[in-house]
């Protein structure tokens, strides 16, 4: 067995009267990778915050122990001499700096006092190649996708040659190539000896990369069980405390007739003249039809979706709702003809930080919690406290801040908040984003009932398991054009990629 070189001892952390961790311990052995999975609120953040020195000693209960020796963290900068690096799922960088000044920020190489820009630029490109980031040094780092900024992060932490890496969702804003680059790159640190913690609401990823896989749930430890011991649904079923059964409770519904339909639809890209990033796609979804949208990233999928609602211009085409021709220039039109669009970051679009969750449900609805242009604060409770109740979103209360809550309980409230405005046509891009396993089971309970009940649904995802699981049609999208349908049936993952790649 591998020696140990961090053990977390009896962690307990409280935050007034309620305790966010309780008497946690975990381990972390040589050259392992050690996957910490839970539900939103299970207390992973809170034990890596304080492994980081974010919650310094002093606030918390227990000992940290790194090879063997007690140590005692007061600011992140006393974790990273003790040779910790994190790797955040939001990316915390400076975007008006380079790549290079980005990955030695604070400790740039010097000659006679002044920057050594050379070696600079030399030892930051020694690094994004380590990484697999086809880039130069010496741009702007707001030049790049968001997926790119994330690989310069690692670069940066792997710069400071750490005995400890932590990723925290780190594949969140990945493309698959670059997800395979960076599975790539932990193997390889693990030959060097790097001994890393993962933390990922991705089961696939778990089964692929862990050594060991520690579940927490509600801030306590359940079990520490290597890879062979362990299958996914056994995981899931000790995360959320209960059988999970079909992760994916698709049913099979009546359909009704055409809900919308989409002509010919075109988005000119933004950024390239001449080009357009959503090209003469067609498409239509009936009553009670889940529609799959498949596509890798830049295929133009969001850009879709956000052009139908009129979010964003279109150059050409056309759109029906219930075979009748509707021009939704901006997403108020939409609401008004029956067409929502759950976006895909809510953090951005979804909801308002600083409101509570009845003020974030009636967004959309105004008119309805109004007489004569007067708000009824009364009446916008009572719609919240309905729309609590019905996707049993946990919060003690309607007049909790949304930022209060979990990711997946403050995805269900912007989903509340769309069908507050009762649609017939719901557009879903990630639903399941940045959410637990636990919550992505019930948006997907969610979803089913509403295909029940009548609504038609179209549903943009990048993970193909819960799309293949969830959907009765897909289409595949390429570039920005529409490349081939399937059939529930005849869909599955291998075929997806291999058609949305251009295949």
């Amino acid at each position: 067995m591998s020696e140990t070189i961090l053990e977390m001892r009896g962690i307990t952390k409280r935050f007034g009267g309620v305790a966010a961790l309780s008497s946690v311990s975990i381990d972390l052995r040589a050259s392992e990778i050690h996957a910490i999975v839970g539900e939103n609120g299970a207390g992973k953040s809170t034990l890596m915050k304080i492994l980081s020195g974010s919650y310094p000693h002093g606030s918390y209960e227990g000992e940290i122990w790194i090879g063997g020796r007690r140590v005692q963290f007061s600011t992140p900068s006393d974790a990273v001499k003790s040779g910790i690096e994190m790797i955040y799922q939001e990316i915390s960088m400076h975007l008006d700096l380079s790549v290079a000044e980005n990955i030695f920020l604070g400790r740039m190489p010097k000659k006679r006092g002044t920057v050594d820009w050379k070696a600079a630029f030399r030892n930051a490109k020694k690094y994004t190649d380590m990484v697999g980031l086809d880039v130069s040094v010496r741009q702007t780092l707001r030049d790049l996708s968001t997926s790119r900024q994330q690989m310069v992060a690692i670069a940066r932490a792997l710069s400071r040659d750490p005995k400890i890496l932590v990723l925290d969702e780190p594949t969140s804003a990945l493309t698959e190539s670059e997800v395979e680059t960076l599975f790539d790159n932990l193997f390889r640190l693990k030959e060097r000896g790097i001994s890393c913690i993962y933390i990922t609401h991705k089961m696939k990823e778990v089964m692929r990369l862990a050594d060991r896989v520690t579940v927490l749930r509600d801030g306590r430890h359940i079990s520490t069980r290597s890879r062979a011991e362990v299958t996914i649904d056994s995981v899931i079923e000790e995360m959320v405390n209960r059988k999970i059964g079909n992760l994916y409770p698709k049913q099979a519904v009546p359909l009704g007739g055409e809900a919308l339909r989409v002509e010919e639809l075109t988005v000119a890209h933004p950024y390239s003249t001449g080009k357009n990033i959503v090209d003469h796609v067609s498409f239509s979804v009936r009553r009670g039809e889940i529609l799959g949208i498949v596509g890798l990233v830049g295929a133009g999928r969001s850009e879709l979706v956000s052009g139908i609602v009129g979010a964003i211009p279109i150059a050409g085409g056309r759109v029906f709702v219930d075979g009748k021709p509707v021009s939704l220039k901006n997403p108020r039109r939409a609401i008004r003809r029956g067409v929502a669009l759950l976006s895909e970051d809510r953090k951005v679009n979804g909801y308002v930080p600083t409101m509570d969750i009845a003020q974030n449900v009636s967004l959309a609805s105004i008119e309805q919690i109004a007489d004569r242009s007067i708000l009824r604060p009364k009446r916008e409770r009572d719609f919240a406290r309905k729309w609590i109740g019905e996707l049993s979103i946990r919060a003690r209360s309607e007049k909790d801040n949304i930022m209060s809550l979990s990711g997946g309980n403050q995805q269900k409230v912007v989903l509340a908040k769309w069908l507050m405005t009762r649609p017939g046509v719901l557009l879903l891009d990630e639903p399941t984003r940045g959410i637990d396993v636990g919550a992505k089971a019930q948006i997907y309970e969610i979803m089913t009932a509403l295909a029940r009940q009548g609504m038609a649904i179209v549903m943009i995802s990048s993970e193909l398991p819960e799309l293949v699981g969830m959907c009765d049609r897909f289409i595949v999208l390429s570039e920005g054009r529409r490349m081939a349908e399937f059939q529930r049936g005849e869909a599955d993952e291998e075929k997806f990629l291999k058609v949305a790649a251009g295949g």
